[in-house]
């Protein structure tokens, strides 16, 4: 048993609200440069839907992910080392800029610089790649709210499984929010993929990064993430990814999106497992079988023998701590509501979610019975077989058990604290139809309802002896406007003081350019100008009197 420690992300989706706090604090802190303005860490998409690139999860398009073989092996399902070096120069595999969107921006210096006129001045949209006018005909949230409509409900890939009646029956049942972030895998086939090494699983806490120093711009490791989030910044050459905020979590913070979000439905904590088994779990033959092998593979940290075993691999006693007050071993391991994103990947993913049940309630409802009645609500989840069949094509590989499951005893829990609220006492029978407890249900929304900050987010601080160093260490792209980022270029660079990623905070914004310079060249005045420096022209020079 080699023991070793993974920060971990559970999300709620019942509480997403689809408001895209996440994606903008996300591209903000970290995708605000040049090079990046397509390059979302944090979306979320309404699904059904296409997802963000579009078509995401094709993986027979797209080639992401893991095989099993005949002999019961892992391999690349976008083929091996020989496969690769043969297209390492022509990567036939790729989401192309359309696939996600062209960036743009407006001509916003005609609106402050043209004459009076008759005419009312119009700011067009202009390609941030080319320069050009352009037409804007998608984005990463053009399908938003669209909730499998004809529009886009034919490309969804999940949707394309299931008969036209299902499908078309479905997008009147109901839609929900995905938040999607880089799953950070216990068997990442973004690093197997990568040809020149620089994509790596910290051994401390199983993060997934990018060495922008090794990197070669290869770009199989967008081939390679099923996901899709891995992405090309092609001012710098380099692949980028979320960091799930590593700086940030060094000293006991939230990443952003967490820190950020509105309706509180992130949690974070520290998962202990076992190492030995993950190629094993990702290797079981029945993809059904791929939730409760991942399962097997997280570790009970309040066993003496985990402890020890885990002292011995050199974890400090905090971080075991940690894991035994984690809220995502709790909804994963003991709960089991949360469920992995698209297992059959057999990345084995660590951003797992717990499926939403407001949309069935909402169907019952409007049906005009009791969405409360916890009769009802287990009748309506087991009859539901649209939701059901969907959303496990989403969490377990197709099988509707576990994702039924978890929507019982999300159903109970709700059924169960109305009683409490409503003075009826505390109905056990409830507890005892998904097989828990009244307490367990109560202990349960408690986490998932009124939990406080420090129960939401169990974040144990780096270690200096363990991590070396907590700022980063000769990465090319430590500065925005570093030696990686290739100078000044068309699009500018920031003004004020350079501020390193490692030390990312709410006030490093401030000494960050919010625009590049006006999109015409033209005077600086107090509409287009970003607080830092003193541009000529905008106030009278030093010395001079007044």
């Amino acid at each position: 048993m080699k023991v070793m420690a993974q920060m971990s992300m559970v999300m709620n989706l019942d509480k997403c609200i689809g408001c895209h706090t996440c994606s903008v604090t996300c591209k903000q802190a970290w995708t605000n440069r040049s090079g990046v303005e397509y390059v979302w860490f944090n979306n979320v998409e309404t699904r059904p839907g296409v997802g963000y690139p579009r078509g995401y999860e094709d993986q027979e398009k797209w080639g992401g992910g893991w095989v099993r073989t005949k002999r019961g092996r892992l391999k690349l399902r976008s083929g091996g080392r020989l496969k690769k070096l043969a297209t390492i120069f022509s990567n036939p595999k790729l989401p192309e800029i359309h696939d996600y969107y062209e960036p743009w921006t407006y001509d916003y210096d005609m609106l402050l610089n043209a004459p009076a006129g008759e005419q009312t001045p119009v700011a067009r949209p202009k390609s941030l790649l080319t320069g050009e006018d352009m037409k804007i005909s998608w984005s990463a949230n053009w399908d938003d709210n669209l909730g499998g409509s004809g529009e886009t409900m034919a490309q969804d890939p999940i949707l394309q499984h299931m008969s036209e009646h299902v499908a078309a029956e479905f997008s009147d049942t109901f839609m929900f929010y995905l938040p999607r972030i880089c799953e950070h895998c216990l068997n990442p086939s973004c690093v197997a993929s990568c040809p020149s090494g620089a994509m790596y699983k910290r051994e401390e806490d199983g993060i997934v990064l990018v060495d922008q120093d090794q990197c070669r711009g290869w770009r199989m490791c967008v081939s390679g993430c099923p996901y899709k989030k891995v992405y090309f910044n092609h001012k710098t050459g380099k692949a980028e990814k979320c960091t799930l905020c590593y700086p940030r979590l060094e000293v006991g913070l939230p990443t952003v999106c967490s820190e950020t979000c509105v309706g509180r439905l992130r949690y974070l904590g520290l998962v202990l497992y076992d190492a030995d088994r993950v190629a094993a779990a990702a290797s079981v033959e029945n993809e059904h079988e791929l939730l409760d092998a991942q399962r097997d593979v997280f570790l009970d940290p309040h066993d003496p023998a985990v402890i020890e075993a885990a002292r011995a691999e050199g974890i400090p006693e905090d971080w075991i701590d940690a894991a035994q007050r984690s809220p995502i071993r709790r909804l994963i391991s003991e709960y089991r509501v949360a469920l992995p994103l698209h297992p059959e990947y057999r990345t084995m993913p660590m951003v797992w979610y717990i499926p939403p049940l407001s949309p069935v309630v909402d169907v019952i409802s409007s049906s005009g019975n009791d969405g409360e009645d916890a009769k009802t609500l287990f009748a309506a989840i087991s009859k539901l077989r649209i939701p059901l069949e969907y959303l496990a094509g989403l969490f377990t590989a197709g099988d509707t058990r576990p994702v039924e499951a978890s929507l019982r005893k999300l159903a109970a829990m709700r059924s169960y604290m109305r009683g409490i609220n409503l003075g009826e006492g505390k109905d056990e029978r409830i507890a005892d139809a998904v097989g828990m407890t009244g307490e367990t249900l109560e202990e349960m929304y408690r986490l998932l309802a009124i939990a406080k900050y420090e129960e939401r987010y169990v974040i144990p601080a780096a270690h200096t002896e363990q991590a070396r160093e907590l700022d980063e260490l000769a990465c090319s792209l430590d500065y925005d406007g570093g030696p990686g980022m290739g100078g000044a270029g068309p699009f500018g660079s920031s003004s004020g003081q350079q501020v390193p990623v490692a030390v990312e905070n709410f006030h490093a914004l401030k000494n960050r350019q919010t625009a590049d310079r006006p999109s015409t060249p033209g005077r600086v005045n107090l509409l287009n100008w970003d607080g830092n420096g003193t541009p000529g022209g905008l106030f009278p020079p030093k010395g001079e009197k007044k």
